[in-house]
């Protein structure tokens, strides 16, 4: 028996909870994921999982081999990385899930240039707003936005991206153009709901180094970036999307910036990942490649420029790697 695939198999199990949800992450049959298991409680004497009809639990045996498994292939990953990182070009499939807008906008029309240095990797891109559990899920890597609720992942600041205040000149022609925050109380708002928490987020603003926060009524809350602008263009009220979705509909009049004064905070962008995925060659040079690409791309930090191509532009900002860092939650 192969005791490192045992392992490595075992721990795969363990944070799916289920030897189906395992195995299509290993891309193995279950069968085969049964039979590694089976082999390896047979090999040790003990039992390391209680199987139930709905879930796996740990026995006391279970949860010591875990400690001890992870400890080894985290070793065996960082020797392995030192020795081949440099000369070896990475492979192998990478599950990486980001905001739809993110994705569309920005990451997929360059990601040719990603696959010309990396061949031999086989990327999986999920794209949607719905919070990811990297562990049950398996995925390698997020793009996130906001506040980092789990504390136990490590996070790379990669980027950030201006938002916007705006609304459609037919709700503005209805109900007036706001001219300080103190006007919003008239008014109405496209609110967005955080998939998180079920709560409508805030507007936020800023001036002089000063940050208020607003609560808005509204008729409508959507948990879409799409929705979310969309709701906007038909007049449903006031929005606070990032600058790259909405820039051309900024530049056909089907939406106008206003509050140009009271200006949101730029919002940072990260790569999360697991403890157990920061050594791997995969997950380091796609991090790597998607901060240079957010470094050169003008849109995430507000700038209008002739050109919208993120890959043709380069912009100044510090890059800095962060940890556990917390961020604000905003719609993209």
């Amino acid at each position: 028996m192969d005791k490192l695939h045992a392992m490595r198999v075992f721990i795969r199990v363990v944070e799916a909870n289920s030897f189906s949800k395992a195995a299509e992450t290993l891309g193995l049959p279950r069968a085969s994921v049964t039979t590694t298991i089976q082999n390896l409680e047979a090999a040790l004497g003990v039992r390391l999982l209680q199987r139930t009809t709905r879930k796996l639990n740990l026995t006391l045996d279970g949860a010591a081999y875990l400690e001890g498994a992870s400890r080894i292939l985290s070793e065996i990953d960082e020797i392995e990385s030192t020795f081949t990182s440099a000369r070896k070009t990475p492979r192998g499939r990478l599950r990486v899930d980001m905001p739809g807008s993110i994705g569309r906008l920005v990451i997929i029309p360059s990601i040719h240039e990603f696959h010309a240095k990396y061949p031999d990797i086989e990327l999986m891109l999920g794209l949607g707003d719905r919070a990811v559990d990297l562990i049950q899920e398996g995925v390698d890597c997020v793009v996130r936005v906001g506040e980092l609720a789990d504390s136990s992942l490590l996070a790379r600041r990669i980027g950030a991206m201006q938002p916007i205040t705006c609304a459609s000149p037919a709700y503005l022609a209805e109900h007036g153009v706001p001219r300080a925050i103190e006007d919003l109380e008239r008014h109405i708002a496209v609110n967005y709901f955080s998939n998180r928490t079920g709560r409508n987020m805030e507007l936020c603003f800023q001036r002089d180094g000063e940050v208020q926060e607003i609560t808005m009524k509204g008729v409508i809350s959507v948990n879409d970036a799409d929705a979310y602008v969309t709701c906007g263009l038909e007049g449903q009220g006031i929005l606070q999307p990032g600058r790259f979705m909405v820039l051309p509909h900024l530049r056909s009049g089907a939406l106008r910036e206003i509050l140009t004064d009271w200006r949101p905070p730029r919002i940072p962008i990260s790569a999360v990942y697991p403890h157990n995925r920061h050594l791997s060659p995969k997950v380091r040079v796609f991090v790597d490649w998607l901060a240079e690409l957010f470094e050169r791309c003008p849109l995430l930090q507000g700038e209008d420029l002739p050109d919208d191509s993120c890959e043709k532009h380069k912009a100044e900002k510090t890059k800095a790697p962060v940890e556990r860092e917390e961020m604000r939650e905003c719609v993209m």
